[in-house]
């Protein structure tokens, strides 16, 4: 069924009721300063960031009211909302602003490296925070959402490293939403916040969040009408067709972003057979993009060629070499790489290591075992759990290829140069430059990029850069995975930004209520 108008249309209010949001997961925390793992659902919920994002990326209010860069990108002053609380009744202060940078700087996973080049956050008075910066951060303005950079109260971590400060577990914040439970393997309840600066919103009064870790369980409660919301394609793929028909459930794309992934086999280029670019692209020629996208992710996707998603629309181009389907060329690739058959057909023997995040995963690596199997590489696939290939591939280097997804963030200075950049080839640490990939022109480019203030410039860079590396192939880009909040349609206004329904959800409500 196709998102009723309700989902984005202003309709009157109905104020009350409740809401219940599904979680696969049970998240380590409530607030997301020391981890990201599926807290974000529920923390935005509760603090705030300086600003939110529309779907077109633009930078909203929301603590800050004004902002302002300076010319050679150094400084962004921010002016604050005045008027605002904490849950706890304390007054939000730039003070606030400045214990929240310094602490994300020092332990958020990202936030080590989107603050690095912040010097110092100053605060001429109580509602002006100004960060200067060493070098120009011209991404910075994409990272001051809630889910990436949330405000939190410095009297509640002063003294306490983040982890252990009781703000972690029993969050206090500025936003819609106050925390008033969470009973571990079960629930997570949230109650509206009646002096939200932006009054009359919220206009639920509860939301509880429910963990249910068995997929077809999920499933289940959408279609009796016991859940109400559910992010990230939160059924399995093979049972969204059915489920979306249900006359009382719908599904919508918007509110994906700024968590854009991009599906890529990646080689490890040390490997006496991958090191061969014509192998790379015999490999590149082997696979059929839209039998990936249509069997293994169901439809749920866009085929790509290149490291961005087209998400993030200003960066991506479609300008970039691709490699049709095509064994008989894939073949001649080998051929000429120096890696005929022998006398039983097969020219060489991998292992691949799939990343165990879903069943998507696994189908994957078994698909690559059929399809470089009719080129004559025979593929042995490897299962492991995830601290194991974790391991494997990122500490041990011990993997010839591997499949995976990696987001691309708010930004490609985030979540794209940690994997190309040859300075992040950082064995034991995930996730980073994991092929041993080293092109001085693709470094000076990601480099330049990441300080480049005139707009048009940076993204130039980028498009250059995307060039380079589809053509260099240290790993193949395949697919850019599409994912569907899942709603009963009693909710309406629950998809209003670039977050969909990981944002505040002050807009959200019933109605009806039940």
């Amino acid at each position: 069924m196709s998102l009723p108008a309700a989902a984005f249309a202003e309709v009157t209010p109905i104020a009350g009721g409740t809401l219940n949001f599904i979680l696969e997961t049970e998240p380590g925390a409530l607030v997301a300063v020391t981890t990201t793992d599926n807290v974000t659902k529920v923390s935005a919920k509760i603090t705030e960031g300086l600003l939110a994002h529309d779907f077109d990326l633009n930078p909203q209010p929301q603590l800050a009211t004004e902002w302002i860069v300076s010319d050679d990108g150094l400084q962004y002053t921010f002016k604050l909302r005045q008027g605002v609380k904490w849950h706890d009744g304390k007054d939000f202060t730039s003070e606030d602003v400045a214990h929240s940078i310094l602490l994300l700087k020092e332990h958020h996973p990202r936030g080590r490296g989107t603050f690095a080049p912040v010097e110092a956050v100053r605060t001429p008075d109580a509602h002006t925070a100004v960060i200067v910066l060493s070098r120009p951060a011209p991404y910075l303005l994409r990272a001051f959402y809630a889910d990436e950079s949330p405000i939190v109260p410095k009297h509640r971590y002063e003294d306490k490293k983040p982890a252990e400060s009781p703000n972690a577990t029993a969050p206090v914040g500025t936003g819609p939403f106050r925390f008033v439970e969470w009973v571990r393997g079960s629930h997570i309840i949230l109650d509206r916040n009646p002096d939200y600066w932006d009054n009359p919103k919220p206009y639920l009064d509860r939301i509880i969040f429910r963990v249910i870790t068995d997929a077809s369980a999920r499933a289940i409660a959408f279609e009796t009408g016991e859940a109400d919301l559910g992010s990230d394609s939160t059924i399995p793929l093979s049972e969204i067709e059915r489920i979306r028909e249900l006359p009382h459930i719908s599904t919508v794309r918007k509110g994906y972003s700024f968590a854009a992934g991009v599906r890529r086999i990646e080689f490890n280029l040390d490997n006496p057979y991958f090191k061969e670019k014509k192998v790379r692209q015999a490999v590149a020629h082997a696979i059929d993009r839209e039998a990936i996208k249509n069997t293994i992710w169901y439809g749920f996707g866009e085929v790509i060629y290149g490291p961005i998603s087209p998400a993030l629309t200003d960066f991506f181009t479609t300008d970039l070499p691709t490699y049709p389907y095509d064994t008989t060329k894939a073949e001649a690739l080998l051929d000429e790489a120096g890696f005929p058959r022998g006398t039983d057909g097969i020219r060489f023997k991998v292992f691949h290591d799939y990343r165990p995040w879903n069943e998507g995963d696994k189908r994957t690596g078994e698909y690559l075992k059929q399809a470089l199997g009719v080129i004559g590489i025979t593929v042995n696939v490897r299962a492991q759990d995830m601290a194991s290939y974790v391991k494997r591939v990122y500490t041990d280097r011990d993997f010839d290829f591997t499949s995976n997804s990696m987001t691309n963030s708010f930004d490609p200075v985030i979540g794209v140069q940690r994997l190309y950049w040859s300075k992040n080839y950082k064995p034991g640490v995930p996730f980073s430059n994991g092929s041993h990939y080293n092109n001085p022109e693709v470094d000076r480019l990601l480099e330049a990029a990441a300080v480049e203030v005139n707009r048009q410039t940076r993204l130039q860079y980028y498009r250059d850069f995307q060039k380079l590396v589809a053509a260099d192939l240290p790993d193949i880009s395949f697919l850019s995975q599409s994912y569907l909040t899942i709603a009963n349609n009693r909710v309406a206004n629950h998809t209003t930004g670039a977050t969909g329904i990981s944002g505040n959800l002050a807009q959200a409500h019933l109605l009806q209520r039940i």
